[in-house]
């Protein structure tokens, strides 16, 4: 309705507007607003966000050695806690992983309160960045044996969370979340967008790049030290 509007004024001020002004003015926003109105449809979200999903693998209901869940603040949080325990459900694994500063911690406490056993819960909460949530998973987990994950984060943020958990010495199982259908398109595509970004600059300081067995199995010294100072790890109850 906003953008009806906004093309209907733009008419009524090219018709009463001289030729001049129109050439000047009124022609350069009319494109300006053309550009802006196609970049936060539906259409230019639905296609972004294919771009993300096109090069992933698709999940075959494999079985795996842990369930893993990215944070993305708490408005994500419902939407994966009913994944995780649909897949817990299916005994796709048996254990799951929270990771985030601070969605670890309340995501472990949704899925208990929706009859998970604590035994099978635990978390880290300290990663601030999508590479910190595979740096610091691989370190708690790879020394369990923990090789094959499912890897649940919302559908933009995939592309860039499999390349960095992958580096960190996963074979990782995509499984999506979708963003909140309240989520205006604008909201949408500038977090679409922002990953675009991401993969760039995460690619160009090579951060992507594969981790060494000796590295994973012994974890620098700057995260141990972190996981000590700050008690990182959460786990059910």
């Amino acid at each position: 309705m906003e953008a009806l509007i906004l093309l209907t004024l733009i008419g009524i001020f090219w018709l009463i507007s001289s030729r001049r002004w129109r050439r000047r003015v009124i022609k350069p926003m009319t494109v300006l607003v053309l550009a802006g109105l196609l970049v936060t449809s539906p259409w230019m979200a639905q296609l972004a966000t294919w771009g993300l999903t096109i090069p992933l693998p698709l999940d075959k209901g494999d079985r795996t050695d842990a369930i893993i869940v990215l944070g993305r603040g708490e408005e994500l949080q419902g939407h994966r806690v009913d994944q995780i325990h649909k897949l817990w459900q299916a005994d796709r694994a048996p254990r799951v992983f929270a990771s985030g500063m601070m969605d670890a911690r309340p995501i472990i406490e949704r899925l208990q309160q929706k009859g998970l056993p604590g035994s099978i819960l635990s978390g880290e909460e300290c990663s601030q960045t999508t590479e910190e949530n595979a740096l610091y998973t691989a370190a708690i987990l790879y020394p369990h044996d923990v090789r094959k994950i499912i890897l649940l984060t919302d559908t933009p943020h995939m592309l860039r969370s499999f390349l960095l958990f992958r580096s960190a010495g996963f074979t990782v199982i995509p499984h999506f979340s979708p963003l909140p259908d309240k989520w205006s398109s604008l909201q949408q595509i500038t977090v679409i967008f922002r990953e675009y970004i991401g993969l760039v600059q995460y690619a160009l300081t090579g951060r992507f790049k594969q981790r060494s067995i000796a590295e994973l199995k012994h974890p620098p010294a700057a995260i141990l030290e972190k996981f000590t100072e700050w008690n990182c790890q959460v786990r059910g109850v």
